[in-house]
């Protein structure tokens, strides 16, 4: 039987304009017509883990509006629980706005609106749905308080902890360090909360040993092409990943959190698992857009 997990995090509807190039400091360019795609990192790891087969829950805020429906609706058709998704009257439903190069590279900006109101008490309202969960996945995109709230009562239920570091903080408390069973940065990532240089697998390597000398138990670092490095106390290495031509990265992250997490409930070993989300990653980059990328169970065990 699947584990399951819990998504705590943000829901966005994404608004992705094409262009020739991303736009430099200062510089008015041209853009293509926009595309509105939902998104949202919390939503689009929930959509991901849905598609790809795993018991999956969301918990987090969208406004009392149309594009919140539609985010609900949208996670619901990829069999996401939307139940405890709650829409607010006191914000619009977040967005973010997408630049997408020809060369398949983004820039994002993010509107937090109902997002923002993910407060510590709404964490605690919904205590009972984490202690119901195996694994509880979170991301930095809904206000700190209420991430670092819910990796404690987390642990206090003695569920597995997943972080996503994104958006990148400058530091993360020790005590929710210590708390992670798996902290999942990309290089960006690694290197400011290791607070060291990163700038290839040797240096990776020794920022992920110096966050499991912190206490986080598994660091597994995404690194692109190169695929994902894996850091315990007892290892390390990197499981390469699918090589592919790149149309738009945007929620290649996402996508393979989902799966990895998904391949976890499944029970799968932890290399397995990373192996897996690889695959779904490589997939959703050779298609635009964040969930509309997002593969299906049978398109990714035909890889």
């Amino acid at each position: 039987m699947n584990k399951k997990i819990l998504v705590i995090g943000s829901l966005n509807m994404d608004m992705v304009i094409p262009v020739k190039e991303l736009p430099q400091r200062g510089e008015t360019i041209l853009g293509g017509s926009p595309d509105y795609i939902p998104g949202g990192k919390g939503a689009n790891q929930a959509c991901a883990a849905g598609k790809l087969g795993g018991t999956v829950t969301m918990l987090g805020k969208v406004g009392r509006d149309a594009m919140g429906q539609s985010l609900k609706e949208n996670l619901a058709a990829a069999g996401v629980d939307v139940s405890h998704v709650e829409e607010t009257p006191d914000a619009p439903t977040g967005m973010a706005v997408i630049y997408v190069s020809e060369g398949g590279s983004n820039s994002i900006v993010v509107i937090p609106g109902a997002n923002g109101l993910c407060d510590r008490a709404y964490i605690e309202a919904n205590e009972e749905l984490i202690a119901a969960s195996d694994i509880v996945v979170l991301q930095l995109e809904i206000p700190y308080e209420a991430v670092f709230q819910a990796i404690r009562l987390a642990k206090k239920h003695g569920r597995l902890v997943v972080l996503n570091p994104a958006p990148a903080p400058d530091s993360l408390p020790e005590e929710v360090i210590a708390s992670l069973d798996y902290f999942t940065p990309n290089e960006t990532e690694l290197a400011r909360i290791a607070g060291m240089p990163v700038g290839g697998v040797e240096e990776a390597i020794a920022a992920g040993k110096a966050l499991v000398a912190r206490g986080v138990g598994t660091v597994l670092a995404t690194l692109g092409e190169a695929g994902a490095l894996l850091v315990t106390a007892e290892e390390a290495r990197v499981i390469p990943t699918l090589r592919v031509k790149a149309v738009d990265t945007t929620a290649a992250g996402d996508t393979f959190h989902g799966a990895f997490v998904t391949a976890l409930g499944e029970g799968m070993e932890e290399a397995a698992a990373i192996a897996f989300g690889n695959k779904a990653a490589a997939i959703s980059v050779t298609r635009k857009g964040a969930q509309t990328s997002i593969p299906s169970r049978q398109e990714v065990d035909a890889v």
